[in-house]
């Protein structure tokens, strides 16, 4: 790809693209790159056929939805960056559409599932800490690698916030509830000394039982193990308390612009998918409200 390097910055710059984000992009181009290479063509000289061409071979290679149109947005922006910097006015992407995805249903626990799950830890230092965590992760729906890389003065527990710094870099103000903060006052106060010990404070909210900053692996691991013990039979991955956090403030009223603020999207599209849950609540008050449903 000739223009590797002014690309990746145009993402960073123009797209405020993460660094994963900008990786998977460049990687998706070097791939459509080979591809023109084996058609006598490089990149940036593709035309529409080649671009429909490269598509096709994804899905006759049984490439899913989701990874085709994540290839397809990547070329996209290459030739919206040729065209903004002046280098084509070319748009060999134009009229291709991606395919559609299916739409798999949103895992996310009840009411009385969160509470149970909640209520499992035990009265230990890491009981303690494993109590705050998944209070936080429920009141605030931040991802595993969000949570793992809070550090204590990223809360304040007077005024009830957290501040979070998603994958773009861009930092969030993240309410806590009373719960939430009761809980990681009582960690800070009794759970959090005990497994930080006497090494060196790296100032990470959530230790580990070496004093250090817990992973997001070890996020995960916690939550299997707690969902495993509090018997809730569904697939305890590390987006499922965030779903749940999403799906219960919209069967509760919440706007959707709100939560795409508290979820750190930053295209709306992405959480417009927990809408489907408050039509299903809908239509289930309906069925066993309404008389001659």
């Amino acid at each position: 790809m000739k223009y590797e390097q002014e690309f990746e910055k145009y993402l960073a710059k123009e797209k405020g693209a993460s660094r994963s984000t900008a990786s998977a992009y460049i990687g998706d181009l070097r791939e459509f790159c080979r591809f023109m290479e084996e058609r006598g063509k490089t990149g940036e000289t593709a035309g529409n056929a080649d671009v429909a061409a490269f598509l096709r071979k994804l899905k006759e290679e049984g490439r899913s939805g989701a990874t085709v149109n994540r290839k397809l947005a990547s070329v996209r922006s290459y030739y919206a960056f040729l065209r903004a910097d002046g280098k084509s006015s070319e748009d060999p992407t134009a009229g291709l559409k991606a395919p559609k995805q299916q739409r798999k249903d949103i895992e996310f626990l009840s009411v009385d599932e969160v509470n149970k799950l909640l209520e499992t830890p035990g009265d230990d230092a890491k009981g303690i800490r494993d109590k705050a965590l998944l209070e936080m992760m429920y009141a605030t729906g931040m991802k595993a690698s969000e949570i793992a890389a809070v550090n204590t003065g990223d809360i304040n527990l007077r005024i009830g916030f957290v501040s979070c710094s998603g994958e773009s870099g861009k930092a969030r103000i993240i309410p806590l509830g009373k719960p939430a903060r009761r809980a990681i006052q009582t960690y800070l106060d009794a759970g959090r000394p005990e497994l930080l010990g006497k090494g060196k404070d790296c100032g990470a909210l959530f230790l580990n039982y070496m004093g250090d900053r817990m992973t997001r692996q070890g996020i995960w691991k916690l939550l299997r193990f707690y969902g495993e013990k509090a018997g809730i039979r569904k697939d305890m991955n590390p987006l499922i308390l965030r779903n749940s956090f999403a799906a219960h403030m919209i069967q509760n009223g919440a706007d959707l612009k709100s939560l795409q603020e508290l979820l750190g999207h930053e295209d709306i599209t992405a959480t417009k998918v927990f809408l489907s849950l408050s039509k299903n609540r809908i239509m289930d008050v309906y069925d066993k409200a309404f008389p001659r449903a």
